[in-house]
């Protein structure tokens, strides 16, 4: 079975001036994983069960988590509910979760909700989790193909509707493309990766691609659909002709499209992934503690690739006691430490943080404070 594993030491992502420009320090606190996990904020070693819910994208990477922070911490447990990064919001905005993990960042207006649950100064997200999103098919035969946005669009709209297209066939020669139908396989849940995923198509196949950008697929895009990242790649393994959008890590043995950067094609890949995120900038105006990313969806650097998730933990700037801060801080401590992230890149296969944007994370997260 072909695995795609692309968590490894050498696919570290240098993002070093996007963590400096978000919390101006790079300061290597907590970079050794054992401590951030076992230390709590005041001194000692944390107790308490810690609830989360949001990105099914990061249920792998969230099982090896919680097995090393739980390991090191014998009084804790952390549950964690893989329902999908909007269902995670909304649970985390009405007080039912103590953190979020969710593929987009915070929305303006949510963050002015947060102030509800989380105090004057709100929420704020870090990214913790880093992969590139597959464009992903079921073509017994075929391993790769070479598409550029424009097609993607139209598969994903339903025009082109058989593998044997011309579109899809002008940028494959040589590959036997059969004369079978394109199932498009989409989610249906409100999902950040599909939000990511209809940014890419909104800014690189304008022309195509005439829908607003949102976690929720459009309406009137009637076809097959599965909730989860999860449950769109077993919808996908199981339809011959079949076409999705996932996490990389998750798609297994499906194949994989490359895709069309400037002249080139791009090959999915964590290297590829960490060009795509060099490129991102800083949301503008938010708080000192937010890392939030616009992912620049249309470059042309040959080697990026762009369709990218960057995946978010949101945490409250402030919490109602000091053992409820100090749990969080400490599990965020950890998952953003060094030995978190490796820990996850073996379990999920996806690219760890560059130290510098870890310690930026931690830094923020150093910071979470207990309501006065």
């Amino acid at each position: 079975m072909k695995l795609h594993r692309i968590g490894s030491a050498a696919a570290v992502l240098t993002v070093a001036a996007l963590a400096l420009t978000a919390c101006g320090s790079d300061s290597p606190t907590a970079t050794a994983g054992t401590d951030a996990a076992t230390s709590g904020s005041a001194g000692g070693a944390v107790t308490g069960t810690l609830t989360g819910s949001g990105a099914s994208s990061q249920k792998s990477a969230m099982e090896a988590w919680k097995a090393g922070f739980e390991a090191a911490n014998a009084g804790t447990m952390v549950q964690y509910s893989p329902d999908g990064s909007g269902a995670g919001r909304k649970a985390f905005l009405a007080g039912g979760a103590q953190f979020a993990g969710s593929d987009a960042y915070l929305k303006d207006e949510e963050i002015e909700s947060s102030k509800e649950v989380c105090g004057p100064d709100g929420a704020f997200n870090v990214p913790a989790y880093v992969s590139p999103i597959a464009v992903a098919f079921n073509l017994p035969g075929v391993e790769t193909l070479n598409l550029d946005a424009a097609t993607i669009a139209k598969i994903f709209k339903l025009e082109i509707t058989k593998w044997n297209d011309p579109a899809i066939a002008a940028t494959n020669e040589g590959v036997s493309l059969p004369d079978t139908a394109i199932t498009v396989v989409h989610r249906n849940d409100e999902s950040g990766t599909t939000e990511n995923f209809v940014e890419y198509l909104a800014a690189t196949a304008k022309d195509v691609w005439d829908y607003e950008v949102s976690g929720d697929w459009p309406k009137d895009l009637a076809s097959e659909n599965a909730k989860g990242t999860s449950g769109v790649v077993a919808t996908t393994t199981a339809t011959e002709g079949a076409i999705t959008y996932a996490d990389f890590s998750a798609v297994g043995d499906l194949g994989t499209v490359n895709v069309k950067v400037g002249d080139d094609f791009t090959k999915i890949s964590a290297d590829a992934a960490a060009k795509g995120v060099e490129a991102a900038t800083p949301v503008k105006d938010r708080g000192a503690l937010d890392m939030s990313l616009d992912l620049k969806r249309d470059t042309t650097e040959s080697g990026s690739y762009p369709i990218i998730l960057v995946s978010y933990h949101v945490f409250c700037s402030t919490y109602k006691d000091q053992a409820t801060a100090d749990l969080v801080k400490s599990f965020g401590e950890y998952v953003l430490s060094d030995a978190g992230q490796k820990e996850a890149a073996t379990s999920a296969g996806n690219a760890p943080l560059s130290a510098k944007m870890s310690a930026a994370a931690i830094k923020s997260v150093e910071q979470i404070t207990v309501a006065k």
